[in-house]
């Protein structure tokens, strides 16, 4: 396993992330802790959750994800782990904190307490288009790096990061965090993928000229780019059998034409289609880490070993040809 320090911060984190979001409706408590035991002896040491957890979140099961992580960190030292969580912003979860999602600074701290996507009107989850009709009011972005920096002044938090962010997003909390003469973020956390690629153009410049990691979820489009959804299939017990609604932005048609064509160079360079997704994930020069959950414990030793897979030029400039082809079909 190979170790990155995160810019703006003293955390050295493994390449490879423990996602935990099927903790708590796909997978038991024991599943949980065998899979971060695992993750752990095979050099994991950054786990990554979110209070609305696990997914499809829903109110009978919210919270589970981080009951789980907390109970079996109750049983072992924590040196050396790094654990991220995340702050349900407003929309769809009435049931959290009944309903009072806006991202003031006393939810902030009410949630890290109990335990964050934009409060703002943002095109996220594969919708492609700003529109300006969504627009409505709540605590400025101000408000929420004063409640962020009052929780580091605490030593509730070591660092912060924002999740589904813009690049005008990501600039605007620096900038504030700047003029406040408070600490600002120090990583994003957004979906990117071979077909996700969202990153590549503003926020990527963004990422460098901010001196800022990505830490990438949903890198094998959730489980679209294992290869176990290709010609249409739909394996008993996988996600997108069992959850219908989820992740529509990877059930587009061009998107199924795409990783069609990655699964056919993979079969060409002789490698499995995880270890040509992850690997590419891997190469992007501003990724901190990649985030792999999974299910079972063969999918999550396959997932971590994909995940620090490295591709060679060959195969790079194979994915390029491909990305003309298909830029950006799940958004």
């Amino acid at each position: 396993m190979k170790y990155r320090k995160l810019p703006g911060t003293d955390l050295e984190v493994s390449e490879v992330c423990l996602g935990t979001m099927t903790w708590g409706e796909q997978n038991t408590e024991a599943d949980a802790h065998a899979q971060l035991d695992y993750a752990l002896a095979h050099g994991v040491n950054v786990i990554d959750t979110a209070e609305m957890y696990p997914v499809p979140p829903n109110a009978k099961t919210q919270g589970r994800t981080e009951s789980y992580i907390g109970n079996w960190l109750s049983r072992r030292r924590r040196d050396g782990l790094v654990i991220m969580t995340k702050v349900a912003g407003p929309g769809r979860r009435d049931w959290i904190r009944g309903g009072r999602t806006d991202l003031t600074s006393k939810i902030i701290a009410e949630a890290i307490e109990t335990s964050h996507w934009p409060q703002r009107n943002v095109p996220m989850f594969g919708a492609i288009e700003f529109d300006p009709k969504k627009e409505k009011g709540g605590p400025s972005i101000a408000e929420q790096v004063e409640g962020m920096a009052a929780l580091l002044e605490a030593g509730k938090i070591r660092h912060y990061g924002l999740s589904n962010e813009t690049a005008w997003g990501v600039c605007e909390f620096r900038r504030v965090a700047r003029e406040l003469g408070v600490p600002g973020p120090v990583t994003l956390q957004n979906s990117y993928s071979l077909v996700s690629r969202g990153i590549d153009n503003d926020l990527a410049e963004t990422l460098y000229r901010e001196s800022i990691s990505l830490l990438a979820y949903s890198p094998l489009a959730g489980g679209m780019l294992s290869g176990k959804y290709l010609e249409g299939a739909r394996p008993p017990n996988s996600r997108f059998t069992l959850f219908d609604t989820l992740g529509v932005r990877f059930k587009r048609p061009m998107v199924a034409e795409a990783i069609a064509a990655y699964a056919e160079l993979a079969k060409r360079r002789g490698i499995t289609l995880p270890q040509l997704a992850l690997g590419y994930v891997k190469s992007r020069w501003y990724v901190g880490a990649t985030i792999v959950g999974a299910t079972t414990m063969a999918q999550l030793e396959e997932d971590i070993a994909a995940a620090q897979f490295e591709l060679d030029a060959q195969t790079l400039a194979d994915i390029d040809a491909i990305q003309i082809r298909y830029p950006n079909p799940a958004g």
